[in-house]
């Protein structure tokens, strides 16, 4: 890997104002190291490009065909090929970069998956996560209503990287919990 965590985080702060976004960006990280780590996979490469896959949001807001391309130019010199695709078909339904391979099917999985849990988590009177159980965000996984902007189909591509939904969702919540204080939850 070409970049590493501390140089990671300073990029995606010089390149995003939004502290909403930056907390996404951080939940993303967590999710991807616990991912890869359960895996076997090498949880400083998941977690870095779960850290910086939103790195072009504010600049690509307008045109969201843009996000996760001008993201694949900005980090061309400091991740590997796999991280870049992983990046730019985390937004398939706009870029038409489709997602191939476990990593990418993951990437987008674990970043939807934690705006689903955010919002179980403010619903709840502590607005903590550590209140949070899976069974929760399950739940709410098939009220299409609640968090109505989180996609559902994309979290549920986990499943084509060989994890169930259950699995997966504890995997997430708990990789996030971890977190709590630097997400403010």
């Amino acid at each position: 890997m070409l970049i590493d965590r501390t140089e990671a985080l300073e990029l995606l702060e010089n390149n995003l104002g939004n502290i909403n976004l930056i907390r996404h960006c951080l939940a993303s990280e967590a999710v991807l190291r616990a991912v890869a780590e359960d895996r076997g996979e090498d949880p400083d490469l998941w977690g870095i490009t779960g850290l910086l896959h939103d790195i072009d949001y504010e600049l690509t807001s307008d045109d969201p065909a843009k996000h996760g391309i001008v993201a694949a130019v900005m980090l061309a010199d400091y991740l590997p090929f796999e991280s870049i695709h992983a990046i730019q078909s985390h937004n398939a339904e706009h870029t038409g970069i489709k997602r191939d391979s476990d990593f990418d099917y993951l990437l987008a999985a674990g970043e939807s998956i934690t705006g689903l849990i955010v919002a179980v988590a403010l619903v709840y009177p502590d607005r903590k996560l550590a209140s949070v159980k899976p069974k929760s965000v399950l739940k709410r996984m098939n009220m299409s209503a609640f968090a109505r902007s989180v996609p559902r189909d994309t979290i549920r591509e986990c499943s084509k990287a060989g994890y169930d939904l259950d699995v997966f969702v504890a995997l997430a919540l708990d990789a996030m919990k971890g977190i709590a204080e630097d997400i403010g939850l």
